[in-house]
């Protein structure tokens, strides 16, 4: 009975942290849509942004009913929405790298021809980026696809007879494998993330150490410094609960199943959030609906 307490708790706990993510996507979907529809235009950051906000939408509404129909047949295998969510996500990994990589080239003061030109032209191939990284997802997944239509017929084929000793050798190899490219796919963007992130926190730290023998203020300096580290931190947390949530089988069992799931997106809440901050003109909307809200 309080197992069984414990878990409708955590149930109730994903949910919640389910609906604000879906929320807190949906405000940045339509503030930046209403921007666009009046305006005629975004910028490259916000055009990045919505991209990210519908690509969460979608994850979180695709984890909800996996999540609930996989736990509640959990002899059904629902491979379908499995290979849709993996596809979302991987579009989310890219699609935060690109912001990563944006912020580095805009941002950063490094004097290489290559940064150089790339701050000349990364404005005008943000659109390309973006349909780039759709089709690139769609060209990874598709091998991921594959394996598992394969292993869906492998698990209706069981009863016919053949050699289940060589079977289960060429299934563990096939596994290992698909296993090892499922987890290539996510650690190529992040690691593009982390470069970027990381030369972007040592030029600013650079830039600051300049600074300070000309007595600048350096409060600009600061905020921007605790904004990338805060950044790195929730993106690399959500990161490793994907990956661990991946390679880690103790975390198949039915009683750590939601436990685990309020850890994945508790991070990601928290994620989205920074995000969701991250534009100008969505904290511009906020602090008006905040003043107005304390004016009523």
């Amino acid at each position: 009975m309080a197992l069984f307490q414990l878990t409708v708790f955590f149930i109730v706990i994903y949910v919640l942290e389910s609906l604000v993510i879906i929320v807190q996507n949906i405000l940045v979907v339509a503030v930046l849509g209403r921007e666009w529809l009046k305006f005629k235009r975004l910028s490259p950051v916000e055009m990045i942004l919505i991209s990210l906000g519908i690509c969460r939408f979608f994850l979180q509404w695709t984890s909800l009913w996996c999540n609930f129909y996989s736990y509640a047949n959990p002899n059904y295998a629902l491979w379908k929405f499995g290979i849709i969510w993996e596809f979302i996500n991987l579009i989310a990994f890219w699609l935060t790298s690109l912001l990563a990589i944006f912020y580095c080239v805009k941002v950063s003061s490094f004097t290489h021809p290559l940064f150089l030109w790339l701050k000349r032209k990364l404005v005008k191939l943000v659109p390309q980026l973006l349909l780039g990284t759709l089709i690139l997802a769609c060209v990874t997944m598709t091998p991921l696809a594959v394996n598992y239509s394969i292993n869906m017929q492998l698990i209706l084929q069981d009863h016919l007879p053949r050699n289940h000793t060589l079977n289960k050798k060429f299934h563990s190899f096939r596994g290992y494998i698909f296993e090892s490219y499922r987890l290539f796919t996510l650690v190529l963007p992040f690691l593009l993330f982390l470069a970027s992130i990381l030369l972007l926190i040592a030029s600013l730290v650079q830039h600051r150490e300049q600074m300070q023998h000309h007595d600048t203020n350096m409060r600009a300096h600061s905020t921007a410094l605790r904004s990338l580290v805060i950044f790195f931190i929730l993106f690399t947390s959500y990161f490793l609960t994907v990956i661990i949530s991946y390679v880690g089988s103790i975390f198949d069992k039915k009683s750590w199943f939601w436990v685990w799931e309020v850890v994945i997106y508790a991070v990601a809440s928290v994620h989205s959030t920074s995000m969701m901050l991250s534009s100008p003109t969505v904290k511009r909307v906020l602090r008006l609906q905040c003043y107005g809200l304390e004016a009523a």
